[in-house]
C-alpha cells in the first residue's frame, strides 16, 4: 500500500520444502498409493510428476495442526517449508529436506521481510543494520520472475535463486495442476542483473508452455 515498504530483508533460512513422516525416513521410501498433505499447488504438481503414484489430499492450518494431523494418522507424510519447523525449534520433525534442483521452493521461501513506513526514516535507518545485501539480489530475481507469471500463493510457480562468485542461477518451475506436465528452465548471469534475469526467463518459460497453463488457471491473459 502506498505509504508502507519493505525496508529489509534478512539472511535467509533453509530454503527447502521439508518432507515430514512418522513412518517413512525420505519421499524416496513411501510405497506407492501412500496419502501426502499438501495444499500448495506448487508443491502437490512438483509431487506429482516425481511419484504420480502417491495419493495426494489438502492439509491446512497452521504448523502445529497439521503436524497434529499427521500425529493421528490421517497421512503417512506431509510437506511443510522447512524454515517453519526450524524457526520454531521443530528441526527434529524434518526426516528430508528435498534437494531444490529436484524440488524447487517458493518464491521467497525461507526470507523474512520487515515492513515499514515509506517517511519512518529513523526506523528505516535502525532497520538498515539488518538488511541482508546477497539475500535481497537472490529475492530481486526470484520477485522479478514472480511478478511476470502473475504468482501468488494458489499458483503453480516455483522459484530459487543462488549466488556465487557474484553470479546468479535462477531456476524455476510452472506446473499444471491437472496433469503431471512441468515446464522447466534456468538462466544464469551477473548477480547485479537479477531483475533482468528474473524477467528473461518468466519471458522464456511463457513461450515454453507456461503461458497456456497460467492463462487456463485465470492467472494471466
Amino acid at each position: 500500500p502506498d505509504g508502507l515498504c519493505l525496508s529489509a530483508f534478512l539472511a535467509g533460512e533453509d530454503p527447502r520444502d521439508a518432507f515430514v513422516s512418522n513412518t517413512y525416513g525420505s519421499l524416496a521410501e513411501l510405497p506407492q498409493g501412500a496419502h501426502v498433505g499438501t495444499s500448495s499447488l506448487r508443491r502437490q504438481t512438483q509431487l506429482r510428476a516425481l511419484r504420480p503414484d502417491l495419493a495426494i489430499s489438502p492439509l491446512r492450518g497452521n504448523v502445529g495442526t497439521r503436524l497434529r494431523k499427521l500425529d493421528e494418522g490421517q497421512y503417512d507424510a506431509i510437506l511443510l517449508a522447512a524454515a517453519g519447523l526450524i524457526r520454531l525449534g521443530l528441526h527434529e520433525r524434518i526426516r528430508e529436506a528435498l534437494d531444490v534442483d529436484a524440488f524447487v521452493p517458493a518464491i521467497g521461501q525461507g526470507i523474512v521481510g520487515i515492513e515499514c513506513r515509506t517517511a519512518d526514516t529513523a526506523t528505516r535507518a535502525t532497520l538498515d543494520r539488518l538488511h541482508d545485501a546477497l539475500t535481497t539480489q537472490r529475492l530481486t530475481a526470484e520477485r522479478a520472475l514472480n511478478a511476470r507469471l502473475g504468482g501468488a500463493c494458489q499458483v503453480p510457480v516455483a522459484g530459487h535463486a543462488r549466488i556465487a562468485d557474484g553470479q546468479l542461477h535462477l531456476k524455476a518451475v510452472v506446473g499444471d495442476p491437472a496433469s503431471s506436465r512441468m515446464v522447466r528452465d534456468e538462466i544464469r548471469g551477473p548477480a547485479s542483473d537479477a531483475a533482468a534475469l528474473g524477467n528473461t526467463l518468466a519471458e522464456r518459460l511463457l513461450d515454453a508452455g507456461a503461458r497456456a497453463i497460467l492463462q487456463g488457471l485465470g492467472v494471466i491473459a
